[in-house]
């Protein structure tokens, strides 16, 4: 029988028309460190878009790096779970340690046009089967009760897939 580890991937963009509290929280403290940041990259003020400053200015591909900064603070607000990945019963359930943050795309003039992603990773998950449009998966440390194996049920949707699979034969 053969046992498959798979990681999840969420990849949140967040933009001026996200509604959630959390959201628009790193919606404005990434702008304004885009704004910090990017001066340094335009110090001659003649460009306004971030793929301007990434196709004329060396090194501005470090403007991801150098904003994520801003956003560390709200991602402990997470307290390790993944954000809008609910298990079958509406509970947070998907733990990451590892993340990305990107700028998709920004305006030192229209703050409107700012847009950020960031991609979560699940920590490793043995994938038990497959029901319906659902995936049935447990933590691959395999949290065990008197009962048996702790499991969630969770169906993947926009923005959500299996980042890697690694199958074991057991």
């Amino acid at each position: 029988m053969d046992k498959r580890i798979i990681r999840i991937c969420y990849r949140k963009v967040i933009d001026a028309r996200s509604q959630n509290t959390w959201d628009k929280y790193v919606f404005d403290a990434s702008y304004k460190e885009f704004l910090m940041q990017a001066q340094f990259y335009n110090q001659e003020k003649k460009y306004n878009t971030f793929a301007e400053l990434l196709i004329n200015e060396k090194g501005a591909e470090k403007l991801h790096f150098l904003v994520s900064s801003s956003v560390l603070g709200y991602l402990e607000q997470l307290k390790g779970k993944m954000p809008d990945a609910l298990n079958n019963l509406g509970k947070h359930f998907l733990d990451f340690k590892n993340y990305q943050f990107e700028i998709i795309n920004s305006d030192t003039k229209n703050k409107s046009v700012h847009q950020v992603a960031i991609t979560f990773f699940s920590e490793p998950l043995t994938w038990h089967a497959t029901i319906d449009n659902y995936i049935l998966i447990s933590p691959a440390s395999g949290q065990k009760t008197e009962d048996g194996m702790i499991t969630h049920l969770f169906r993947l949707q926009d923005f959500f897939s299996i980042y890697s699979l690694k199958e074991d034969v057991v």
